[in-house]
Order: C-alpha cells, then sequence, then structure tokens
C-alpha cells in the first residue's frame, strides 16, 4: 500500500491528516445516532409518533448500507480526498435541511442522502488513513480513525441531546452543519492528493461471501447482534422517560455513561481479542443480554438502570471491536471488499433494529423494543457459540 512522504514534515502532516479523518468520523456517526437522543422532542415538533420518528435511524441505515458497493464502484476514479470532501459537503447540507425541514417526508429525504455519504465514508475512511502513514504504523492510524466510534459515542450524541435541552432540535442539527463544514476544511487542508488504487467492483463484493464460509458466519452473527441492539436502544430515551420520568438532563447523563462504557469495553477487549477474539465476542454478546435483562428487570430505579446501561455501553464497545477485527479475520486478502460488505450489513441491520424496535413499540411500549433486543441477542450469544464450537472441530 502506497503511502505519502517519510520525513518529518511529511509525518506530521500525515499523522495530521489522520486526525481530519477521525473526526470525519465522528460527524458522520453521530449525524447517524445522534436522532436516538432526539427522538421525543422531533416527534413533538414535527406531530408524529416516536415510532415513526425512528425512521430517522431506519433510512439513514438503509441508504448507508445497501448503497455503498454501488457509489463505490461508480466514484472508482475519483481522487479520495476530493471523494472524502464531497461526502463531508452532503453531510454539512443534509444537516441544515433536516434543521429547516418543514415536515417529517423533507427530513427524511435529507437522511437518505446523508446515509449515501455516510457508507462511502466507511468503504474508504480507514483505507485512505493508512494510505498515509509508513507501513509499520497503518495498524495504529487504522485504530485512530476507528476511536473515531467511540469519541462520537461518549462525546457527540450525549452532546447533541444537551444541546437540545439547551435549545432546540432543529438548532442542534444545525450546530452539526457548521461542525460537518469545519471537518470539510481540515479535510482540505491536511490531507494530500490520494488517486483512486484500488476500486471494488460490484460483482467482486457481493461474490465474496458465496466463496467464504467463515465471512458469511461473521455476518450472520453481526447482524444478529446489531439488530437486537439497536431495535432497543433507539428507543432507548423514550423508555426511560416512560419508565422513570427522568429529565432530558438525565438522559443526557446516562448517554454518556453509555459511551463511557463503549469506550471501556473497546480498551478491556482490545487487550483480549488478539488473544481470543471469538472468546471475547462471546462474553460481549453475553453482556448484552445481561443488560438488556436487567433494564427490563431494573430499569424502574436510578440504580438498576445506570447498572444496566453500563454493562451494555461496555457489552457492545467490546462488541464492535471484535466484529471488526472477525470481519478482516476471515478476508485478509480482501480489505476494502470486506469493508464494504461490513458497512452494509452493520447498517441494514441498524436500520431494520430500528423499524422492528419501532413495530415492537407501537404494539407493546418500548418495553416491547427491548424485549425484542434480549430475543435477538440471545440469538447472537447462540449463533456464536454455536460458531465457536465448529471452529474447535475443524
Amino acid at each position: 500500500m502506497t503511502t505519502v512522504g517519510t520525513g518529518p514534515r511529511s509525518q506530521l502532516r500525515a499523522w495530521l491528516g489522520v486526525a481530519a479523518i477521525t473526526a470525519s468520523l465522528f460527524v458522520f456517526v453521530t449525524t447517524e445516532l445522534m436522532p436516538v437522543g432526539l427522538l421525543t422532542p422531533v416527534s413533538a415538533g414535527l406531530s408524529i409518533s416516536v415510532g415513526v420518528a425512528g425512521m430517522m435511524v431506519t433510512l439513514y441505515g438503509i441508504s448507508a448500507g445497501v448503497g455503498v458497493p454501488f457509489l463505490v464502484a461508480w466514484s472508482r476514479t475519483v481522487n479520495r480526498r476530493v471523494l472524502l470532501a464531497t461526502l463531508l459537503a452532503i453531510m454539512a447540507a443534509g444537516n441544515l435541511v433536516t434543521a429547516v425541514s418543514p415536515n417529517f417526508p423533507i427530513v427524511l429525504a435529507a437522511r437518505l442522502v446523508t446515509g449515501f455519504a455516510h457508507g462511502v465514508f466507511w468503504a474508504i475512511g480507514v483505507a485512505m488513513a493508512m494510505r498515509l502513514v509508513p507501513g509499520e504504523k497503518v495498524g495504529k492510524a487504522a485504530a485512530v480513525v476507528l476511536s473515531g466510534m467511540s469519541i462520537a459515542t461518549v462525546v457527540g450524541m450525549p452532546l447533541g441531546t444537551f444541546l437540545e435541552s439547551l435549545t432546540d432540535w432543529r438548532t442542534t442539527f444545525l450546530i452539526w452543519s457548521g461542525l460537518s463544514l469545519a471537518v470539510l476544511l481540515a479535510v482540505v487542508l491536511t490531507l494530500p492528493s490520494l488517486p483512486s488504487q484500488s476500486a471494488i467492483p460490484v460483482r467482486e463484493v457481493f461474490a465474496l461471501p458465496m466463496r467464504n464460509r467463515r465471512l458469511r458466519a461473521v455476518m450472520s452473527t453481526v447482524a444478529l447482534y446489531v439488530l437486537g441492539h439497536f431495535g432497543a436502544y433507539t428507543f432507548i430515551r423514550p423508555f426511560i422517560e416512560q419508565r422513570t420520568g427522568a429529565s432530558a438532563a438525565w438522559v443526557t447523563g446516562l448517554l454518556i455513561v453509555f459511551g463511557i462504557g463503549g469506550a471501556v469495553g473497546n480498551f478491556v477487549a482490545g487487550h483480549t481479542v488478539a488473544r481470543n477474539t471469538r472468546t471475547t465476542f462471546v462474553a460481549a454478546c453475553a453482556g448484552l443480554v445481561a443488560s438488556l435483562s436487567l433494564l427490563l428487570l431494573f430499569g424502574d430505579s436510578p440504580a438498576g438502570l445506570a447498572i444496566a446501561v453500563v454493562v451494555w455501553g461496555v457489552s457492545f464497545g467490546a462488541a464492535n471491536l471484535c466484529q471488526v477485527n472477525m470481519m478482516l479475520a476471515a478476508a485478509p486478502d480482501t480489505f476494502e471488499a470486506a469493508m464494504s460488505l461490513n458497512t452494509m450489513g452493520y447498517n441494514i441491520a441498524i436500520a431494520l433494529g430500528a423499524l422492528l424496535g419501532g413495530v415492537f413499540a407501537g404494539g407493546f411500549g418500548t418495553v416491547g423494543a427491548v424485549w425484542l433486543g434480549v430475543a435477538l441477542t440471545v440469538t447472537a450469544l447462540l449463533t456464536a457459540l454455536g460458531s465457536h464450537r465448529d471452529t474447535t472441530r475443524t
């Protein structure tokens, strides 16, 4: 993989470029997940139900997932620096349109377009960072970029909820539009020209799981735990408010706790995943099941709620680190194709999880969405255990 420059000044600019790509991931992930913390005010402001408002997450996930292999193939001749700047411009415009939208259909249209941009970023972002640094530093560059997801969970989404409590949901999206423009400027100033090196034909992306049994198994298990997580997590705010009558500030605090738990889970799994990735993943899935069960059993009390959210965050953070490692280990020679498949499967699971959670929340209340999460994460755990036994026998 070609790198850009080797001198001290070139290396400094390279790591500034890695930081800009990390900031881009922060913007994309917070834009994707921020509606989770804003469902209640958005639904009230646009006169729609909470379940319908959850479509902001669903549609974004669908476009981010389904569009990836096609858009990457169509942009195969585009310089990656130019492409990333374009994606950030789309993100800024999408958040601006959301902020000023007079009705929910326009909000959904904006989310659809920004979702496409998000998916393309996931397919190219980590690979871009790895091209900026010397060969012995590519692993570190990838880890730094992926840390943007944890930062988004710890700081970005709770900050969005906090800003909404001080202003309103429209102002929050307006601020995120400005942040997208700021990151766009950082990308333009720090990244060198990065001509496209390894475009991914659509047929290669879709043929890969047909030839790779291990990759198919990983994708199935990941889809199950992501479905379960987002089926419940999309409706965490209304669940907390209905069960405890918590204020917006209390919800913000719990989201911060969840994000910190995710960072802790990433850190802990980082020390165990190299020794035994599959066992770490099984433990993470078991933690997801336990946390959602705790939420149902003890979610009426502040202490029980806090414990459940901490366990949930730690488990989800660990699972996310594991699934990236499992995907790449399953297809080590087709990095970009694996990342495209990972993006597609993960985001479709987010969308379907939010959709199914909305159906259950509409029919059984928000507790129904949590029960859905329990059922799907139990299935993911059983699938991971079965896959572990198969691997041991082979």
